[in-house]
């Protein structure tokens, strides 16, 4: 059971163990989507008041969708979300290694 009730949002939009949620809205809190598709978690990013947000892609339509972590989010789940563009970086590390090294011997 997940509680629509929770410290820290007006309306739960998602697990709180695993973070995934559903394609139910449009804008925040309306339920007015029609895709209803399964919503994987795939990033989280800090907004200007220093809040977390969860990026959510839906696995049906493909849309993207940002919302609040909430006060009983998983911290683990949330902090492999946030340590995974370092531990799977999208560009190869080893040309920046061997710049380095370069610059050093110069």
């Amino acid at each position: 059971m997940v509680s629509a009730r929770v410290p820290g949002s007006r309306h739960r939009n998602h697990c709180p163990c695993c973070l995934w949620s559903l394609h139910v809205d449009k804008t925040s809190g309306d339920r007015a989507s029609d895709c209803g598709g399964r919503m994987e978690p795939i990033s989280v990013w800090v907004q200007p008041n220093g809040e977390w947000a969860l990026v959510h892609r839906c696995v049906s339509c493909r849309g993207l969708r940002s919302n609040r972590i909430a006060g009983d989010d998983n911290e683990f789940v949330l902090m492999s979300l946030a340590s995974r563009p370092m531990a799977l970086p999208p560009f190869p590390l080893e040309p920046l290694a061997r710049s380095r090294t370069d610059n050093n011997e110069q």
